[in-house]
């Protein structure tokens, strides 16, 4: 593994743990050079879902994109971190057990909105706000009245 910092290929493993419910093995590495620390993970390769797109494109599956969604949902709101890589985590397992090689960006949207109810009403309006792509206010307003019986 080549140092990201001064690119030597001579490091040490002083830190290794299973994540992802047991799916990916995460190692702290210090470079034998520079001594700097960066972090690997290591995980079976599956096949890869592909993800198919509303204009008929197939792209891999990314679980980046998960991530930065969620994490645009619940800007400023009393969600961790590590709560919004639990979400994508379980996202991510879910597609790669479907047994199916396709999924399509719709579904993908209605199971991240799912989620993000279950964890907090504000960050699930603001994915739906962009993922439905709202035409008027009142689109805006019926979905918010799915949640005008509590406070958040």
């Amino acid at each position: 593994m080549k140092c990201p910092f001064c690119h030597n290929d001579s490091d040490k493993v002083v830190d290794s743990r299973v994540v992802r419910n047991g799916y990916t093995v995460r190692r702290r590495r210090e470079c034998l050079e520079c001594g700097r620390r960066y972090t690997t993970y290591e995980y079976i390769e599956e096949t890869q879902v592909l993800v198919i797109k509303k204009d008929g494109r197939r792209v891999p599956f990314d679980r980046a994109k998960i991530v930065d969604g969620l994490r645009l949902a619940c800007r400023k709101r009393p969600i961790s971190a590590d709560k919004i890589e639990s979400v994508a985590n379980s996202i991510e397992i879910e597609m790669n057990e479907r047994g199916s090689l396709e999924v399509s960006s719709s579904e993908i949207g209605e199971i991240v909105m799912e989620r993000l109810a279950e964890i907090d009403r504000v960050a699930y309006v603001r994915f739906a706000s962009v993922y439905r792509s709202f035409d008027d206010v009142g689109e805006f307003q019926a979905e918010v009245e799915k949640f005008s019986g509590g406070e958040d």
